[in-house]
């Protein structure tokens, strides 16, 4: 199981029905679409790992390496936050290109839009694998791991003009207001779809807006990437054979508000709060200093739920169930109920 809700293709699962059917004649299209007639497609393939786009690796006839990343069709039934997912990652890269140049985002070479096509980014190819690959082989992650906190620092000192996410979806005029849009949306979504929840939506919606007061301390909008689990994040060897970070993929999802909410991800099942000399918190504490106290604690405590109950609520979307992705379901549903029962004692 790979756990990001950003990327959790399970090799030998089929694709989820978000994800377009490619093949190299339609990339080619893209290809055509974005650049003109000349540059040429000389190979092509399917990238693995991500849930929701088709993402393709692209060579052309001029050496440029690229990656293309297509939408779902129109009529596949999506959730309430990933509505116009693809044109939210190409704000993104722009963004993080004209105000945190430092953070490494894959060059947007052109996004597009048809009602045939539908929608679609072609980016330049970073180098690298991915950090989740390399530490499944054996290898050290924990210097690529500190560069990467460190660049997540860097990237919320990039300030948004609203709470929560653009493109029409949940927002609000102060973080407490966009959180709780976004959970309300997350259980509307839940009723949609039918998912069971380890206890009733309201139960939730009650506990959360008992501890919604912690998040009033959140007062400026910072960008936010939310989905830096280890296979959203790349590396190379540098001359000194350690691994560097290369790379930073995937920011469709990114919103606007507390920094703390990045510090979920990349310790996916795991507490920032308990692993104060992990390397990512290391390297993040020594460019953006944060007291993790007791009220810090609740907030990451409420931004695990709400990215469990996310990642709960996404699987009928995409055809994952109890019987195809069993330990997922498990290990969710146990992570749902520490929470709850954290915020249940608290």
């Amino acid at each position: 199981m790979e756990p990001s809700p950003g990327r959790h293709a399970v090799p030998g699962r089929a694709a989820s029905p978000t994800q377009r059917r490619l093949d190299p004649d339609q990339v080619r299209r893209y290809v055509a679409a974005s650049l003109g007639p000349s540059p040429r497609v000389t190979g092509c393939g399917p990238l693995d790992g991500g849930g929701f786009a088709a993402v393709w690796w692209v060579t052309l006839d001029d050496r440029r390496e690229m990656v293309l990343k297509v939408g779902p069709p129109p009529h596949v039934p999506l959730l309430r936050y990933e509505r116009g997912l693809v044109a939210a990652e190409a704000r993104y890269l722009r963004r993080v290109a004209a105000r945190a140049p430092a953070v490494p985002v894959p060059p947007l070479l052109h996004h597009g839009s048809d009602p045939e096509l539908g929608d679609w980014l072609l980016t330049g190819r970073l180098p690298g694998r991915t950090v989740h690959e390399l530490s499944r082989a054996g290898a050290d992650t924990r210097r690529v791991r500190a560069e990467f906190g460190a660049a997540l620092a860097a990237l919320h000192r990039v300030t948004g003009d609203r709470y929560g996410y653009d493109g029409g979806r949940a927002r609000g005029a102060s973080w407490r207001a966009a959180f709780t849009a976004m959970l309300d949306g997350l259980l509307a979504d839940a009723t949609d779809w039918r998912v069971p929840l380890p206890v009733p939506a309201a139960r939730i919606r009650a506990l959360v807006d008992r501890h919604a007061a912690v998040l009033d301390a959140v007062r400026r909008p910072a960008l936010v990437h939310f989905d830096g689990w280890a296979g959203n994040v790349l590396a190379v060897a540098g001359p000194d054979r350690e691994l560097r970070l290369s790379g930073l993929v995937d920011g469709e999802r990114h919103l606007h508000g507390d920094p703390l909410v990045d510090l979920v991800s990349p310790l996916l099942f795991r507490r920032a709060e308990d692993e104060p000399d992990d390397a990512f918190v290391r390297g993040y504490r020594a460019v953006a200093p944060v007291r993790l106290d007791a009220a810090a604690r609740r907030r990451l405590g409420l931004y695990r739920l709400h990215l469990y109950l996310l990642m709960t609520v996404e699987m009928p979307s995409r055809g994952i169930t109890a019987r195809s992705d069993p330990g997922r379901v498990a290990r969710l549903a146990e992570l749902l109920d520490r929470e709850l029962a954290d915020l249940g004692r608290g």
